[in-house]
């Protein structure tokens, strides 16, 4: 929901909020409601219940504002803010599209780095890979996980654990600094960006990151941080997910994941699994299943390591999948999750 600004007339946004959120009715506002914090939900109720009564005008013009900016944040997504600028100076005028645009940036519903957001992985690498590895952490923390795990794969094996520990210790970055890799990368879009402090990277950045790169990218990062940065290393690990953590699933969560793996796939996963792991599934699947896919394993002979890790990968990501979807369960080992 965007958030609701603007001096000109008087009103805070928090009291712009509550008149939209009474204009909207007690039906639509509690579904709003379920996506708010609760120090928001509060705020907002003492305003609700402290406004007494609104003009049908000033009704209409909160209303009008709202809509303003669910389109303009719409332009946004489908072709970035110089397509929704464009089209909202069609539709409102100039001085009026760039007022609503203001708003949106000011309140942090646009990102920086947009239009590298929307160029391709491929042709990015080419450009970021040759900057500092502090500029690269920068850029990644923005893209999705899908774009900074190609690029993170593509850079020198000696500077993916560099960069990722960037990105994992990465808090606050000044808008000035923001400023100057957005005018190299795309000096049309520096004026845009947020003039307030902005939280990009962190751990789960990070962990993102990684989950989504190929496993001998994963498993190389890793080890360096083990050495380098002992206590990143554990931080990261604790929530991410391995092949070998699937020691972590119950045998109604492994059999589960079995149902949707592929058995050729299955075994080339075990070709290089521990004793342990190798128990734990086969434990799981029918005995005439388990003499096939070890008669299969045997057969195979010598399998490369890449297309072992790829195998797992495939399980891994089912696994996610199924935990995304609440069908499985993965015990992390917080010791406190109660589960009804």
């Amino acid at each position: 929901m965007p958030r609701m600004g603007g001096k000109e007339d008087g009103l805070k946004g928090l009291q712009k909020t509550a008149i939209l959120l009474i204009a909207l009715g007690p039906e639509r506002s509690a579904g709003i409601f379920k996506h708010l914090k609760e120090e928001e939900i509060e705020e907002l109720t003492l305003e609700i219940a402290n406004t007494r009564s609104v003009t049908p005008q000033v009704k209409e013009d909160v209303i009008n504002e709202f809509y303003e900016l669910c389109l303009a944040q719409q332009y946004i997504a489908e072709g970035g803010i110089t397509y929704a600028k464009d089209l909202l100076e069609k539709a409102l005028g100039n001085e009026k599209a760039m007022d609503v645009i203001g708003k949106l940036t000011a309140s942090l519903q646009v990102k920086p780095f947009e239009f590298v957001r929307k160029t391709d992985a491929s042709q990015l690498i080419n450009f970021i890979q040759d900057e500092h590895p502090q500029t690269i952490a920068l850029i990644l923390s923005y893209l999705s996980p899908g774009q900074a795990a190609m690029i993170i794969s593509a850079l020198p094996p000696e500077r993916q654990a560099d960069v990722a520990r960037r990105i994992a210790v990465m808090d606050r970055t000044s808008p000035d600094v923001i400023k100057e890799v957005e005018k190299v990368l795309e000096s049309k879009l520096a004026s845009l960006v947020n003039q307030d402090y902005t939280i990009i990277g962190g751990v789960d950045a990070v962990v993102e990151i990684l989950n989504t790169v190929d496993r001998g990218t994963e498993r190389h990062i890793m080890e360096t941080l083990e050495i380098e940065e002992p206590e990143l290393a554990d931080e990261i690990r604790k929530k991410m997910f391995v092949f070998e953590d699937i020691l972590l699933l119950d045998d109604k969560a492994i059999q589960r994941v079995l149902r949707d793996v592929d058995n050729n796939d299955l075994g080339i996963a075990l070709k290089s699994a521990n004793e342990q792991v190798k128990t734990a599934i086969f434990n799981n699947l029918s005995k005439r299943l388990a003499v096939m896919i070890q008669e299969d394993m045997e057969f195979m002979g010598p399998v490369r390591m890449k297309d072992v890790e790829e195998a797992q990968q495939k399980i891994v990501n089912i696994i996610r999948k199924l935990e995304d979807s609440g069908e499985i369960i993965i015990s992390r080992g917080g010791g406190d999750e109660i589960v009804v």
